[in-house]
């Protein structure tokens, strides 16, 4: 996740057209203050963080106000607030100021692409601000669609429907949300996520997006056309992914995402597809998340393979080489780099496992010498071939790892 809240966000939804909050930033003079407090009764405070920072309402991080006094209080004790989500901790620098939206209903929206059809898939909910884990089924309408026809009006108006949204708001919902697919095809975005949209209240019910999320493909020249600043894209980089990242080469190749530094699958990740499912069933029992794919050289593989070893092998109870069926990755290759760096580094953890799952150039060869290796380490092992499920591969990683755990 690279952009949250509306600092930027109101940015990208003007792009399209989009109802959004009236925002103004840490700069507000108490004249514009006053003035937003004057149209809409209260001001909506909140900390501005770059990255995928939520759950900040649960973590007393956004204060309504309806007065001057108190909204200048908070824009100093909000302006470099510290939050910690999931395994980061994220760092405020500035705040906005939000118009109140006055509503009677709230909505969720998200726009990404499925891990298993590989279609945009449209997921909408009739409440807003909530935790979209735990709500049942019945409650969530996803809808896959056609990219080239694109998110259409009766796409919405089915799934309102479906979900029992009333009447007086299906018609405003159904013109605006299609936008958002125009701003997620058009501008290298990977996921779009408004929570909520709420249905400002006046002759006819507006749908505003009152809280946004978004992740862009910055290996897409598209996400320029947003126009959006740098300091949206930079991250504070851990050593790890710092080491790694500068062996980069092209298309995002060997670039890293640090998940969980106290995870305990080491997961070598090949192929977009293995990344994006990996990283979800794996969740935060995997270190880090990667595509290590592009058919990189021997060298290049096992010095990433050493890098990945010396920071994470001693805590990890399972290597996971995990990939589909590649097309031009030599997976001898990949294989023996990484299988030589860890015979390299075997003394970090004799006790470690390995789980491969591979398919493509030279594979046979490429697990022939897995086997070798590995029964000469007498590391256990399993591997799966090009015709294995790969989120049964990555389920079978799950259960050896909680075994393994089970047995500390």
């Amino acid at each position: 996740m690279q952009l949250t809240g509306l600092k930027y966000g109101k940015q990208l939804m003007d792009i399209v057209g989009f109802p959004v909050a009236k925002t103004l930033n840490e700069t507000a003079t108490k004249e514009e203050i006053e003035a937003m407090l004057k149209e809409s009764g209260k001001v909506v405070v909140k900390p501005a963080f770059m990255g995928g920072a939520g759950k900040k309402g649960k973590a007393g991080l956004i204060k309504i106000v309806d007065n001057y006094a108190d909204a200048d209080a908070a824009r100093r004790e909000l302006f470099f607030a510290k939050h910690t989500f999931g395994n980061a901790e994220y760092k405020a620098n500035g705040v906005t100021f939000e118009e109140f939206v006055e509503s009677d209903a709230e909505l969720y929206l998200s726009i990404t692409t499925s891990t298993l059809t590989r279609s945009p898939v449209m997921m909408l909910i009739v409440e807003g601000g909530v935790e979209v884990e735990e709500l049942p089924d019945e409650k969530k309408a996803i809808v896959p669609f056609d990219p080239f026809e694109g998110l259409k009006g009766f796409h919405v108006n089915d799934a309102l429907i479906k979900l029992g949204c009333p009447k007086q708001y299906i018609s405003p919902l159904v013109q605006q949300i299609p936008k958002l697919w125009e701003l997620y095809d058009n501008y290298g975005m990977t996921m779009i996520e408004i929570n909520p949209i709420r249905m400002k209240k006046g002759k006819r019910p507006l749908p505003v997006a009152c809280d946004i999320k978004a992740a862009f493909d910055q290996d897409d020249p598209a996400y320029k056309r947003a126009n959006l600043p740098g300091e949206v894209f930079a991250t504070e980089l851990t050593d790890f992914e710092q080491e790694i990242n500068q062996l980069r080469t092209y298309q995002g190749q060997s670039d890293v995402v640090e998940i969980n530094p106290n995870g305990t699958i080491l997961p070598f990740m090949f192929g977009g597809g293995a990344n994006s499912a990996a990283t979800e069933v794996l969740g935060d029992r995997a270190i880090f998340s990667s595509d290590f794919g592009g058919n990189p050289p021997y060298q290049k593989m096992k010095d990433i393979a050493g890098i990945c070893y010396k920071h994470f092998l001693k805590q990890a109870n399972i290597v996971q080489i995990i990939g589909g069926k590649a097309n031009n990755t030599d997976i001898f290759v990949t294989i023996k780099a990484m299988l030589d760096a860890l015979r390299e580094n075997i003394k970090l953890n004799p006790d470690i496992h390995v789980v491969i799952g591979r398919g493509g150039p030279n594979v046979v060869q490429g697990m022939i010498y897995a086997r070798d290796l590995l029964d000469s380490l007498k590391i256990p092992y399993k591997m799966f071939g090009f015709d294995s499920s790969m989120i049964g591969v990555l389920n079978y990683t799950l259960e050896l790892d909680a075994w393994l755990e089970s047995k500390k």
